[in-house]
């Protein structure tokens, strides 16, 4: 067994019980946009500045996020590059818009808290172990849907 099936495996485990599939669904992209955007909005060294304008906590952390997903399984990755790169363009288009970047990431980060507590009916330890495994969320909505089309994880 490969290390994304055990994290699938582990993941899904504590999923089997989601009492309203939408509002998970849902749930798990706001979180992400929300966090990556909490971190799109924290000042970054001069030095970050120096290398180009769009490097930043946000930016490194989906970078970094790319990494591992490469790392635990190519197909997966490559299945989850389009969400990268469209939440990329989504925060880049949130900061140049001139809107309040810091106050909708922190809205779209607790509406989707609140939608985990719909899902997870409100149970504090599953929804603690959701944040805490954010980034296997999109992973293991990604290979739902492979499982249903049969493509190999």
């Amino acid at each position: 067994m490969t290390n994304i099936d055990n994290w699938l495996i582990e993941y899904e485990k504590s999923h089997i019980t989601n009492h309203n599939p939408l509002a998970y669904w849902m749930a798990i992209p706001m979180i992400i946009i929300g966090f990556s955007g909490l971190l799109w909005s924290l000042p970054i060294p001069a030095e970050f500045k120096n290398i180009s304008s769009l490097l930043n906590w946000g930016s490194a952390f989906l970078m970094v996020t790319t990494i591992y997903y490469f790392i635990i399984s190519l197909s997966l990755a490559i299945g989850l590059l389009p969400f990268l790169l469209g939440l990329s363009a989504i925060q880049i288009s949130l900061a140049n818009t001139g809107l309040p970047a810091l106050e909708i990431s922190i809205g779209l980060l607790a509406g989707g808290i609140i939608g985990l507590t719909i899902s997870r009916q409100g149970s504090a330890a599953a929804i603690a172990q959701d944040l805490q495994l954010m980034m296997i969320g999109p992973a293991w909505l990604l290979s739902v849907l492979y499982k249903r089309f049969e493509i190999s994880i």
